[in-house]
C-alpha cells in the first residue's frame, strides 16, 4: 500500500472511487486494513477541507457543483428532489431536509456534518 496523507482534490477522489471499489469487492474482508486506512486518510481530508472550513453549506454546495462540473438539474437528481425545490435551496428560500443532505453527502463523500451548518435563509413571501 503506497498511500499518503491527501493533499488535492484529485487525489481525493481517487482515494474515495479506490476505496469504494474495495467495499464493494467481493474480497473486502481481504482488504480490512487498507479500507480503514482509506478511510482514515479521506475523513482527515474532508475535516480539513469542509467541516472546518466556514463556507455555508450552500455555498458548499454551488462549489461541489462547479468542481464537478454540474447543472442545477444534475444535483437535484443526485438530491433526490425537483429542479424548483434545488432552485430555492440554492437561492436560500428554504432549507435542506435531512434526505437532502443524506444523499449529497453520499454522492459527494463529504460529511453530512459539513452541509448541516445554520445558514441565514431569506424571508418567503
Amino acid at each position: 500500500m503506497k498511500y499518503t496523507v491527501i493533499k488535492s482534490d484529485k487525489q481525493h477522489r481517487e482515494y474515495c472511487n479506490k476505496l469504494e471499489n474495495l467495499v464493494f469487492s467481493e474480497q473486502s474482508d481481504e482488504y480490512r486494513d487498507e479500507i480503514e486506512l482509506l478511510t482514515l486518510l479521506i475523513e482527515d481530508w474532508e475535516a480539513r477541507q469542509f467541516v472546518d472550513h466556514e463556507m455555508d453549506p450552500v455555498e458548499l454546495v454551488k462549489s461541489l457543483m462547479e468542481e464537478h462540473d454540474l447543472t442545477q438539474t444534475d444535483l437535484a437528481e443526485i438530491a433526490g428532489i425537483g429542479k424548483s425545490y434545488m432552485s430555492e435551496i440554492l437561492n436560500y428560500k428554504k432549507q435542506m431536509s435531512k434526505r437532502v443532505i443524506r444523499n449529497i453527502a453520499r454522492h459527494f463523500k463529504i460529511r453530512q456534518s459539513a452541509l448541516n451548518k445554520k445558514v441565514e435563509y431569506l424571508p418567503t413571501d
